[in-house]
């Protein structure tokens, strides 16, 4: 019989428990994501899966924590695309790259939803960037963080509408969202789940998501193509990582039982349940975004001037 270079271990593998580090405190979709998949994938390979926060530096120490880790298949990223992309291209001189974790799956997806104040003189997208255009500057956006998904994203809606806001970054979206309940800020391009019963309760206006499809929470609230602003599109991710040089076998164990895992009906239930889609997508193809995705944030990082923090 051939031998092959980690057959061994991946039959093998796990033997013991694994422990997924989310870059993130309890709650929101990278906790929510990791714990799904943790508990799934527990129950397919009979060891525990432990989950792991550890916030701060922008996620950066749990970064550095992976990268740096025995490449054996036993300490995992629950990986957030806001850190993932934007970090090396805002802090080229991280204790960490991309290069150094293997991506082993998607795990999950969820659209942004654009919002505003009440108070903001528009009832449609195109009504926004009408104000926007004619009032250079006059209105605020916040953002969960510099670097953020929604930091970036907005960024890239201003240089695609030819608009001027100002931005106000915040150490997470709990208190972005406060200061835009007291129209502090007037413009919040976040996930669902956060400001959905304020939208429902009028506390908010929701403009359009930024997906191919509407948000079953948000049936009347069109996509950005059907509110006339076509190309535009944010997308918030997790995927799981491994360190780098993790053997191919593991990978492909891991990433084969998260793909039985997600098309499992109740993990999927359970993750739209979360605000989340449960999305697979196989390492290569995890690759492929991470590529195109730090190619377009880089563009707008580069034409907004945008610095770290």
């Amino acid at each position: 019989m051939a031998w092959h270079p980690g057959a061994a271990s991946a039959a093998d593998y796990p033997a013991k428990a694994v422990t997924v580090v989310v870059p993130a405190p309890p709650g929101g979709i990278i906790d929510a994501s990791a714990r799904l998949i943790g508990t799934q994938l527990a129950r397919a390979l009979a060891q525990p899966f432990v989950i792991e926060n550890k916030g701060g530096g922008s996620g950066n120490v749990a970064y550095a924590q992976v990268a740096r880790s025995p490449a054996d298949g036993y300490l995992l990223l629950a990986s957030y695309s806001g850190y993932h992309i934007g970090n090396p291209l805002l802090a080229p001189r991280l204790p960490w790259s991309q290069k150094e974790l293997e991506p082993v799956a998607l795990i999950a997806t969820a659209a942004n939803v654009i919002t505003v104040h009440p108070s903001v003189p528009a009832r449609t997208l195109a009504e926004l960037i009408a104000y926007l255009k004619a009032h250079p500057g006059a209105l605020s956006y916040a953002s969960q963080g510099n670097g953020s998904v929604s930091h970036i994203g907005t960024e890239i809606f201003k240089q695609q509408t030819g608009t001027q806001i100002l931005h106000v970054p915040y150490r997470g979206s709990g208190p972005a969202l406060q200061d835009v309940l007291a129209n502090q800020v007037q413009i919040f391009i976040t996930t669902p789940p956060s400001v959905i019963g304020h939208i429902k309760a009028g506390k908010l206006r929701a403009l359009a998501v930024t997906a191919k499809q509407r948000h079953p929470e948000l049936p009347d609230v069109p996509t950005t193509a059907e509110a006339g602003l076509k190309g535009y599109e944010l997308e918030t991710w997790v995927a799981l990582f491994a360190p780098a040089g993790t053997p191919r076998p593991i990978v492909e164990k891991l990433s084969a039982q998260v793909h039985q895992a997600l098309e499992k009906p109740e993990t999927r239930a359970a993750a739209e349940a979360a605000g989340f889609e449960a999305h697979y997508e196989p390492p290569e193809a995890v690759a492929r975004r991470v590529a195109a995705e730090s190619q377009a944030w880089g563009r707008a990082i580069r034409d907004g001037s945008i610095k770290a923090d």
